[in-house]
Parts: structure tokens; sequence; C-alpha cells
């Protein structure tokens, strides 16, 4: 009986110790998934610096996210989002609908490239075959309530005609929109931003 009792106490140790394993480690699994699945759905590398997931509020930080253009496009980095930040509606979730109730997104730098054929990066990537079918059937996108958005520099290079490379500074800071629901609310706000970056 004695040995039983030993033995639980043992197990119930390890049970213990592997349950505090997995919450100290569980940011560090999230972020290999998430450069792993970005991998396999973009064929562009990816380095995370630090990925967040919040165990008692709806919270998702990502900082330092750098995603790298294909060999085919150079290999330059394509975007540089120093913070993403977002918070989600848990009960809209659990219903599995997706309502932001906070984006706050810093995108430092972007770089668009056209190759030597042409074809430039952005139309690449938006023509990515798309294995996220099955989580966009899974969760409902039904919007964002407040958007905060800080842009920096585009960069535009031309691997045929380098002497068309430009760099565009938009320095906008804390942009704030809200209710953006739908694909035409987000090219509003993608007109308002470049309008307030004075059309560059």
């Amino acid at each position: 009986m004695f040995r039983l009792i030993k033995w639980l106490v043992i197990l119930l140790f390890v049970a213990v110790a592997l349950i505090v394993g997995l919450l100290l480690s569980k940011d560090a699994i999230a972020k290999a998934a998430a450069e792993q699945q970005i991998r396999a759905q973009t064929g562009m590398d990816v380095k995370i610096g630090r990925f967040s997931i919040g165990l008692l509020s709806p919270v998702v930080t990502i900082e330092n996210f750098k995603l790298f253009n294909t060999p085919e496009f150079g290999g330059t980095p394509f975007l540089d989002i120093p913070e993403l930040h977002l918070e989600y509606d848990r009960a809209a979730f659990a219903q599995r609908q997706l309502r932001i109730t906070l984006l706050r997104l810093n995108l430092a730098e972007l770089t668009l490239v056209r190759n030597d054929r042409g074809k430039t990066n952005i139309a690449s990537f938006s023509t990515a075959p798309a294995q996220a079918g099955k989580t966009t059937n899974m969760v409902q996108f039904i919007g964002v309530d407040v958007m905060n958005l800080s842009v920096g520099r585009a960069h535009y290079i031309d691997l045929r005609n380098p002497a068309r490379n430009r760099e565009f500074n938009a320095n906008l800071q804390n942009q704030v929109f809200r209710n953006v629901k739908t694909t035409g609310d987000l090219y509003g706000v993608l007109i308002l931003l470049w309008l307030r970056s004075r059309g560059e």
C-alpha cells in the first residue's frame, strides 16, 4: 500500500512538471507551429522573434516578424513587422466566428519586387495555393472593431531594370479605423492610408 501511494505521488509530481513545462513552453511551441505553417502556405522563409498567446485572456502578440521573398525574387525581406497585437471576442470564437476587438499592426517595411520575367512578388503571393481553406471553413471572419495601423517604408525593386527602384516613406503612426468588416472596408482603409501619406 505504501509503495502504491509512493508511486501515485511520483506520478502526480511528473504530471505537474509536464503541465508546468507545457505552459512555460506553449509560446515556443506556438511560434514553431506558426513558422512551419507560414512556410508551408507561402513557400517563404519566416522568422518570428516572439509569439505570445494569452492563457486567461484572448490576446495574441507577435513581435519582430520577418517574411523573406523566395530566391525567384532575390531573397530580400518582404515584410518587417515589429508588432502585431490582436485581441478577439472569446464568445464569438466559441461559435466559430473570429471577431477581433483590437488589432494593432506596426508595418515597418514592405518590399515589392518585380523579377526578371516581369512577375511581382505580390502577384505570386496572392496566387499561392491556399491550403488554409480548411481554417476559413472552420472559422468565419466577422470583422475588426478597432484597427490601429502604423506604416513605415515601402521599397520597390525591379530586378530587370534597377533604375526603376524606388523607396516610399509613409511614416504614418497610430492610424485608427473602426468597424472594418468587409473587403470593401479594408480597401477603404488602404485608400485612406495612401491619402494620409500624401499619396506617395
